[in-house]
C-alpha cells in the first residue's frame, strides 16, 4: 500500500435492495461494477489480505488474497446496513453472516439452511438502499459519507445538545428500571462477607446446608 497513488480518489457507490447497481451514478452489472473496484481500488492497494484461516478438515492455512472491489462493497455495504436496519434485526443479521459465510465456504450452497438463511437475509435487504462514499487512499477503503431515504438516524434524537427532541428526564425511569436486576444481585452478593465460604456467600442457601 506504501507504493500506492499518492493522490486519493473518492467513489460513490449505489445500492437497491442491498445490491450495487452503479458507481458515480454511473449503472453497472455486477461483473462490470467488480471490474471497475478491482482496477480503482487497486491502484491504491485495497483489499491485500494475509491470514490463517481453518479449513474444512480442521488444518490451518496460510492464505493470501486480493480482493479490492470485495473489501470496498463489503465496506459500504456494511455503512449502509449500519443506517437502515432496525437494531435487534441488524444485530440478528451479524450473526447470521457468521453461519451464512462458514455454509459458503464449506460449499453448502444448495443446502436447505443456506436457502433458510437466504429468505431471512432477502428481508432484511428490502430497505437496503442508498448511496455510499467511499475514499480510497493507501490500503484504505474508509466511508467518508451515506444516503437512504430509509435511514433511521434522527439528528435530533441523536444528539444532546439544546434543542433536541429527545426527553433527557425519560432516562432517570429507564435507568432505573434497566438496572433492578443487577442492583438486586448487587445487594444480595454483598450482603455479607463470610470467613468460611468468601466474599458473597449467603449461608443459608449455600449448597449442601
Amino acid at each position: 500500500p506504501e507504493d500506492a497513488k499518492e493522490k486519493h480518489d473518492y467513489i460513490n457507490i449505489v445500492f437497491q435492495n442491498g445490491v450495487p447497481i452503479a458507481i458515480d451514478e454511473k449503472k453497472m452489472s455486477a461483473v462490470d461494477i467488480v471490474a471497475e473496484l478491482n482496477k480503482k481500488a487497486g491502484e491504491h492497494g485495497v483489499g491485500r489480505v494475509d491470514m490463517v484461516e481453518d479449513r474444512l478438515v480442521g488444518i490451518k492455512s496460510r492464505e493470501i488474497y486480493e480482493q479490492p472491489a470485495a473489501e470496498v462493497l463489503l465496506c459500504a455495504h456494511k455503512a449502509l446496513e449500519d443506517l437502515v436496519l432496525e437494531k435487534d434485526v441488524h444485530q440478528f443479521k451479524k450473526k447470521i453472516d457468521i453461519e451464512y459465510t462458514q455454509l459458503v465456504y464449506d460449499g453448502k450452497w444448495y443446502s436447505p439452511l443456506k436457502e433458510s438463511l437466504d429468505a431471512f437475509i432477502n428481508k432484511t435487504q428490502a430497505c437496503v438502499s442508498g448511496t455510499v462514499r467511499v475514499k480510497l487512499y493507501k490500503g484504505n477503503a474508509i466511508v467518508v459519507g451515506r444516503y437512504s431515504p430509509y435511514s433511521l438516524y434522527d439528528e435530533a434524537l441523536a444528539t444532546y445538545e439544546s434543542g433536541s427532541s429527545f426527553d433527557e428526564k425519560a432516562a432517570q425511569g429507564f435507568i432505573e428500571v434497566f438496572g433492578l436486576g443487577l442492583k438486586t444481585w448487587s445487594k444480595k452478593k454483598n450482603k455479607h462477607v463470610c470467613n468460611k465460604h468468601g466474599d458473597g456467600c449467603n449461608c443459608p442457601m449455600k449448597e449442601g446446608k
